[in-house]
């Protein structure tokens, strides 16, 4: 479909998508429409089964930011309770895909929760990550309190969100919240490179590892270790198994199907 605020591409044989938020005008802000587009976006990646989701932002300045301080200033108790962005960065972290964040700028407030709810994450050098809400009188409301904890700390998120810190690129690679800094014109690049060795691997097996590792911040570890080994007991009767163990013992490089 066309979108007008976002740009998806496809390569790799559609098996690595790029989804860009494509309004530099406002720093890329997501808003009801674009909310709406990425629901679509996201399901055309699924309907063509790409293994890998790039999601970045238009221009040099900024990745996503979060809402107009004008729009908040007229929301209400409802308008927080439909919870339109902690759903839409819901999609994002339970997609089939491996979603990584290539942070071209500027993500505060709604950016910075997207960026947690991707799977990696890396940035540009002049990246700059904060959850600003307090500073309005309001709390992060799509996923920071929550995902941010998981994966920086619960003593590294509290000083973020309750100090109203910013923290540049160095700061975030440091803290864990990113996994690799690079100047920007190789942003890109380094993105698809990390798609590359996605690809490299049995998509099942990745697939499945997405599943297990995100169940695994929900319930307790004698629970997650019966779902590990039921997700593994999925994988030994698949093909990309069967092929993967063939290929190991062949030393050659196997051709995996999914399946």
């Amino acid at each position: 479909m066309a979108y007008a605020h976002l740009k998806l591409g496809f390569d790799e044989g559609d098996r690595v998508a790029t989804l860009v938020v494509d309004r530099p005008e406002v720093r890329n802000a997501i808003d009801g429409d674009t909310i709406r587009e990425f629901h679509a976006a996201l399901g055309e990646v699924r309907e063509r089964r790409s293994t890998v989701l790039i999601v970045t932002g238009a221009g040099d300045k900024a990745f996503v930011s979060g809402a107009d301080i004008r729009a908040i200033q007229q929301r209400r108790r409802d308008d927080a309770l439909a919870s339109l962005n902690s759903r839409l960065f819901a999609a994002v972290e339970a997609h089939d895909a491996v979603t990584i964040a290539a942070v071209n700028g500027v993500a505060l407030g709604g950016g910075c929760e997207l960026a947690l709810a991707c799977d990696l994450r890396i940035c540009c050098e002049e990246a700059l990550f904060g959850q600003p809400e307090p500073a309005i009188g309001i709390i992060p409301g799509a996923g920071a309190t929550q995902r941010l904890p998981r994966i920086v700390g619960l003593g590294r998120a509290k000083e973020m969100i309750l100090t109203g810190a910013k923290w540049n690129a160095q700061q975030a690679l440091q803290a864990g919240l990113v996994s690799a800094v690079v100047p920007r014109e190789r942003l890109m690049d380094a993105a698809r490179a990390l798609a590359s060795r996605v690809l490299s691997l049995g998509p099942l097996a990745v697939r499945l590892s997405k599943l297990a590792l995100n169940a695994s911040t929900q319930m307790p570890l004698h629970a997650g270790l019966a779902y590990e080994s039921m997700a593994q007991a999925i994988t030994f009767e698949s093909q990309d198994k069967a092929e993967g163990t063939a290929a190991f013992l062949a030393k050659r490089k196997p051709r995996f199907t999914g399946e």
